[in-house]
C-alpha cells in the first residue's frame, strides 16, 4: 500500500472520529434537555446521502461531501438555512424556546468534547509509552547546525544551547523549535554563558521556504566509522568497524562538524587520522581525502543509547501509572492548546509571514505517517481535535463560537437577537468559512505546484 493512501486512509479515520464525537457533544445535551434533533450527519448530505436511517425522531445519514458533519437541531438556524420552520409558533421541543443557558451548554457541547477528547488521548498515551526524551540541557557540548543560513537568522551557531523559549524551560531538546516558532525570545548558552536572543518575527516564514531544512538543529555525534563504502579511496586502509577519529593530522577532534572542516582543506591529499579501535587501542591510519572531501567511509551505526552511555548527551524516560498519566495528559492537552494560539496571533500578524503557512486539507492529512504507527496516529489526531476545538469556538458566525457569542449578548442584555439578523449573521459566517477554505486549500495547491 502506497505510502500517500496509508496517510489518506488515517485522515479519514481520524476526522470522521473527531466529527462524530464533536457532533455528540451537541447531540447529547440536546437530547438531555428535550430539544428534538432533527439529523445526525458524518459529512454533508447536500441534495442525496450515501446511507441514511431514521431512528426515532432523528435520521442518521452519511454525506458525500467530507467537510465536516452536523446535527440538525429543530427551532434552530443553523447550517442547513431551513428558515421556513422558523416562521412557524416555537414549539416546546425546539432549541429557541429552551432557557439560554440550556442552549448555550448545547453549543458549547462539541467543542468541550474535542479538547476532552485530546486530554483522554494524551492521557493514555502516557499510560501506554510513558516519554522518553533528551534532555535540552544535557548535551554535552551543545548542538549542531546543520543549516548555516539558519542558524544565522536565528542568531545561533554550533556549539550552543537553548535552554528556554519565553522564560520557559525547555525540558526535551525535541522541543525547541516548536517553541521557537511560536515564541519570542529565548535562552541560549554559548561558551559557558547565558543570554537572551529575540527571535526574528519572521523566522516562521524562513523556515517555510524550504521543508527539507528545516530540522536544522541536531545533535553532536563523533566521527565512528560503520563500515567502508563500496568502491572507497582507502579500501585498503585498515579501518575497523566502530574506530572512532579522534585526531586529524594531530588536531584533536570529538565531533563530526570538527572533521569535515579539516578534509575540505585536505582534498586529494594525505592524512593522518588517529582512531580509538572498540578494543581501546589508539592507532594511527594514513588516508586519503577524495576530491570531493570525504575518505570513502559510512559512519554512524551506534543506537541513541550507546551514544548515550559514552557521554554525549543523556536520555530520560518518564514512565507513568494511570494516576500519574491524568495530570501528564491535563498539562499536554493545555500546552499544545497554547502553542496554538501563539501560531494563531503569529498568523494574524503579516510581518511573521505565518499566513503562508495556513493549510487545507493537504496540510491536515501530511500531518500523518507515510506507515502506520498507532502512538503518532492517536497523537496527530488529539492535536487535529485541539485544532476542531479552538477554531469551532471562535466568535464567526455559522459556527458554534458564533451561537455561543449571540447566547451570551442574550444573556448579559436580555434581548434576543431577531431570527432575521441570525439568518444573515449565518450566511455571512458561511461566506467567511468558504473563504478560509479556498485560502487554505489553495496555499496547499500553490505549495504542491511551485515548492
Amino acid at each position: 500500500m502506497s505510502p500517500i493512501v496509508i496517510q489518506v486512509i488515517q485522515f479519514f479515520l481520524s476526522l470522521s472520529l473527531l466529527i462524530v464525537l464533536h457532533e455528540l457533544g451537541h447531540f447529547i445535551p440536546a437530547k438531555i434537555f428535550k430539544t428534538r434533533v432533527e439529523k445526525f450527519y458524518l459529512f454533508f448530505d447536500i441534495k442525496f446521502s450515501l446511507f441514511k436511517k431514521k431512528i426515532g425522531e432523528t435520521v442518521y445519514g452519511i454525506g458525500w461531501l467530507p467537510l465536516g458533519g452536523y446535527v440538525k437541531i429543530a427551532g434552530m438556524i443553523d447550517e442547513s438555512m431551513d428558515t421556513e420552520a422558523m416562521k412557524e409558533e416555537p414549539k416546546e421541543w425546539e432549541f429557541r424556546s429552551k432557557p439560554a443557558w440550556q442552549r448555550l451548554i448545547i453549543m458549547l457541547g462539541g467543542v468541550t468534547v474535542n479538547f476532552i477528547l485530546a486530554v483522554i488521548i494524551y492521557v493514555g498515551l502516557a499510560f501506554a509509552y510513558g516519554d522518553e526524551y533528551v534532555p535540552a540541557d544535557s548535551l554535552k557540548d551543545g548542538f549542531l547546525v546543520t543549516e548555516k543560513t539558519l542558524g544565522d537568522k536565528l542568531g545561533v551557531q554550533t556549539g550552543d544551547k537553548i535552554i528556554a523559549v519565553d522564560g520557559n524551560k525547555i525540558e526535551a531538546f525535541r522541543n525547541i523549535l516548536p517553541e521557537i516558532v511560536y515564541g519570542e525570545t529565548m535562552t541560549v548558552v554559548r561558551d559557558g554563558k547565558s543570554f537572551e536572543q529575540d527571535i526574528p518575527v519572521d523566522f516562521i516564514a524562513t523556515l517555510s521556504e524550504d521543508k527539507d531544512k528545516v530540522r536544522f538543529l541536531s545533535y553532536r555525534l563523533p566521527f565512528i566509522i560503520k563500515d567502508v563504502a563500496e568502491g572507497s579511496v582507502n579500501k585498503d586502509v585498515d579501518f575497523q568497524p566502530f574506530d572512532e577519529v579522534i585526531k586529524v593530522n594531530g588536531t584533536t577532534v570529538a565531533y563530526v562538524d570538527q572533521v569535515k572542516p579539516i578534509l575540505e582543506a585536505n582534498k586529494g591529499k594525505e592524512i593522518v587520522l588517529t582512531v580509538k579501535r572498540k578494543s581501546g587501542d589508539i592507532v594511527d591510519l594514513t588516508a586519503k581525502v577524495s576530491d570531493e572531501a570525504t575518505i570513502g567511509v559510512h559512519i554512524g551505526g551506534l543506537t541513541m543509547q550507546q551514544y548515550a552511555e559514552m557521554g554525549y548527551f543523556d536520555i530520560k524516560t518518564k514512565e507513568y501509572d494511570f494516576l500519574e498519566s491524568i495530570p501528564a495528559g491535563v498539562d499536554k492537552g493545555i500546552s499544545t492548546l497554547g502553542n496554538y494560539i501563539k501560531g494563531m496571533k503569529k498568523i494574524f500578524n503579516p510581518d511573521t509571514g505565518a499566513y503562508k503557512e495556513v493549510g487545507g486539507f493537504a496540510a491536515i492529512g501530511g500531518l500523518f505517517p507515510e506507515s502506520w504507527n498507532w502512538p503518532v496516529f492517536w497523537n496527530t489526531t488529539a492535536f487535529i481535535s485541539i485544532i476542531l476545538a479552538f477554531m469551532n469556538i471562535l466568535p464567526i458566525p455559522a459556527l458554534d463560537g458564533g451561537h455561543v457569542a449571540f447566547l451570551l449578548y442574550e444573556m448579559v442584555t436580555g434581548r434576543k437577537p431577531s431570527d432575521k439578523f441570525l439568518e444573515y449573521a449565518q450566511m455571512i459566517g458561511f461566506f467567511i468559512l468558504i473563504a478560509l477554505l479556498l485560502f487554505a486549500n489553495g496555499n496547499d495547491v500553490y505549495k504542491w505546484l511551485f515548492k
